[in-house]
């Protein structure tokens, strides 16, 4: 027995001395490892504090137009300048061992790993204050395990190299708060309108409790949930001596007043514009909100402060105050597709809502040009003759009867050239057309032209019945000016990083996707509207703003029961506007429905001015003949009235109009009046 005891001992500290080498071993690894990491963290020395900074943007002139109205850079305080009261909630509530720990509390780190083993699912955390700061100075928030090692790296440097003071000063700085509010200062003038050190114990409890989750802890988003929040902090505040039970029941019953409103909100130059902008950061650059609005950006624009300047006015000035109209409005040059200037409603800090870019309304008859396009790449030429006359369109597929009506139930009950039935704006010129080409051949066109939204295939689209965005119908009207090159809207042209590296430069080219020679005649087609020479059966819809036209400008007007509409362009540039009311009601005031055109000319004469007057050049592959603008053909020198038209090569006309000389013939066949007689057979009479 003795002998089996002695060797049992022997093995057992055979095995203790294994486990106690083995551990050694592993102890002084884990030591060299540490020293290393350590030693590595040393010689990198400290790591750049990259505060977030404001983002800023710049018009086409360089010009700052904005800056991100929540960027820490300009809302960063010193920790002496933030509250006590909001110090010390924030370090009981995060990391009551901030100022003894070195970067990381291994007890709490502990406690949450067995809290997550029981609950087997993540359910507490153990992020210290500095850990929070290193993650928000250098790394995304996506929870992997090559991010918290990163985490750690980063806060051992920080705690090397960085006093708790300034730790703690940048944590506070840089935490988000909700609602676009980041940093104490930002958070504090957003909740209580005051600065961040004069935030009262109960103000600084609330606000302390957000960073946990801002959409469920912000007094704005939930008061219950944010008071219940502010019970834990102060309880915790008890807990480490910084408050006692009396200081914490009169905070709780402290009463709170939450403005909920961030300084300087109203953006003064271009504030739909610069909202656009944002989204096309987000969109086009794939760039999220936080680097946006504190990645110390510099984001070039494309707009033109004069243009922007003009365009706001004289929505200001020709729209009644008294009025619900909105409007919506874009200029574009139509050779790169910069936008120049945006108005997306009358007042943005009423409505913030973007009608130039966000708003899908019915176009009217502006959807012809796209339609006439399509005909003349289908043998239609500005001469082609169809009757204009009452008309129902029956089908032989079971789809309802339809029966479109021109304005005011006015037709030609004659033919009508297709350069007289743009002009007038001729609703069964366009259907027939529309139904001739099939029915699918205008949402085609109308994809190729740019417009995203969906198009229904029915007889009505030839009138405008789907909706589209007054942006993208800039778009495809600037595809005719440039002569058929397809471009796209442009807000930006580069964007730098806060250090001053261009990550981002425009360089897209307009490819043709028209044919030159037709995207002229349609360009020429369109300076009918303000032409009194296509007067027929009614007046040209441009009538009245002819007199106030300086220059040449083609284009197309159009309404519906809820919606007005004027595009037109010049070489130089195109604009698009509609006006019409948000809730889509009727618009029954003649005044109301003058607004778009009224507002399109003011822009474009006011807009041109300085600019050297030019026309629309031929196009290769085009000749202009005199037609008579009744029949599209060719005038002879007996026609009262005759126009300049273009056409493709080769598709002019050839008939002379015969018109006037019949009637010059057959005027010798009216009965003449009888000779006078003399006056002394007169007087015999007599």
């Amino acid at each position: 027995m003795e002998i089996m005891t002695n060797q049992r001992f022997k093995k057992a500290g055979k095995v203790l001395r294994a486990i106690l080498i083995l551990s050694l071993i592993g102890f002084t690894l884990v030591a060299m490892i540490m020293a290393g990491i350590l030693l590595y963290a040393k010689v990198l020395g400290p790591p750049p504090l990259a505060v977030p900074q404001s983002t800023l943007f710049y018009s086409d002139d360089g010009t700052v137009i904005g800056e991100s109205h929540n960027g820490q850079k300009r809302y960063w305080v010193e920790l002496a300048d933030i509250s006590p009261n909001l110090v010390n909630a924030t370090v009981s509530i995060e990391d009551r061992k901030f100022y003894s720990h070195h970067g990381f509390d291994y007890k709490r780190i502990a406690g949450a790993i067995i809290a997550d083993i029981k609950a087997m699912a993540k359910v507490q955390g153990a992020s210290t204050i500095s850990q929070q700061y290193a993650r928000n100075l250098f790394l995304e928030h996506e929870k992997t395990w090559k991010r918290k090692l990163k985490e750690a790296f980063y806060t051992i440097r920080l705690e090397m190299n960085y006093s708790k003071k300034e730790i703690l000063e940048g944590y506070l700085n840089t935490i988000y708060y909700g609602h676009g509010a980041y940093g104490s200062e930002a958070a504090s003038q957003f909740y209580f309108g005051k600065h961040a050190g004069e935030l009262t114990l109960g103000e600084a409890s609330i606000l302390a409790g957000i960073p946990k989750g801002a959409g469920i802890y912000s007094p704005l988003v939930s008061v219950e949930n944010a008071k219940n929040r502010q019970k834990i902090i102060l309880n915790t505040m008890v807990e480490n001596d910084y408050i006692d039970k009396k200081m914490a029941e009169a905070a709780v019953q402290e009463p709170l007043t939450i403005v909920g409103k961030h300084l300087h909100t109203k953006a003064v130059t271009a504030p739909y514009f610069q909202d656009a902008v944002r989204q096309a950061l987000k969109t086009e650059l794939k760039l999220d909100d936080r680097v946006i609005e504190l990645g110390g950006l510099k984001v070039y624009t494309t707009l033109d402060m004069k243009q922007q300047e003009i365009a706001e006015q004289t929505v200001d000035q020709l729209i009644s105050k008294e009025s619900e109209i909105q409007v919506g409005m874009v200029s574009m040059n139509p050779k790169n597709g910069h936008v120049k200037a945006m108005v997306g409603g009358r007042d943005y800090t009423e409505s913030p809502f973007n009608r130039a870019v966000q708003a899908i309304r019915q176009p009217g008859s502006t959807m012809k040009p796209l339609l006439y396009y399509a005909a003349l790449e289908n043998g239609f030429t500005p001469s082609t003759l169809m009757r204009s006359e009452q008309t129902t369109f029956r089908f032989d597929d079971g789809r309802p009867d339809y029966t479109p009506k021109n304005f005011n139930s006015q037709y030609a009950d004659g033919d009508i050239t297709m350069a007289q039935a743009l002009a007038l704006s001729d609703n069964i010129y366009a259907v027939k057309t529309h139904l001739f080409l099939g029915i699918d051949t205008l949402v085609n066109t109308a994809q190729k032209f740019g417009l995203s939204t969906k198009m229904n295939s029915v007889p009505s689209l030839a009138l405008g019945t789907s909706g589209v965005r007054v942006i993208e119908m800039a778009n495809a009207y600037s595809i005719f000016a440039n002569g058929g090159k397809k471009v796209s809207p442009v807000l930006i042209t580069r964007v730098e990083n806060h250090k001053g590296e261009i990550i981002y430069k425009q360089e897209k080219e307009a490819l043709p996707i028209l044919k030159s020679d037709l995207a002229y005649v349609m360009t020429q087609m369109m300076t009918g509207i303000f032409d009194p020479k296509l007067n027929g059966y009614t007046s040209v819809t441009g009538r009245s703003v002819i007199n106030d036209m300086t220059r040449t400008y083609a284009g197309k007007s159009g309404s519906t029961d809820a919606d007005s509409w004027m595009i037109g362009y010049s070489p130089q540039l195109v604009s698009a506007v509609w006006t019409g009311f948000d809730k889509g009601k009727t618009i029954h005031k003649t005044a109301d429905k003058s607004y778009a055109k009224n507002i399109w000319i003011r822009f474009m004469e006011e807009a041109h001015q300085g600019l050297p007057v030019k026309g629309f050049k031929p196009a290769k592959g085009t000749v202009g003949v005199y037609v008579n603008p009744e029949n599209g053909k060719l005038a002879t020198d007996e026609c009262p009235v005759k126009r300049l038209t273009y056409f493709a090569s080769g598709t002019e006309p050839t008939e002379y109009c015969t018109a006037h000389l019949l009637y010059q013939e057959e005027k010798p066949d009216v009965e003449e009046k009888p000779a006078k007689k003399p006056w002394f057979k007169r007087l015999f009479n007599w």
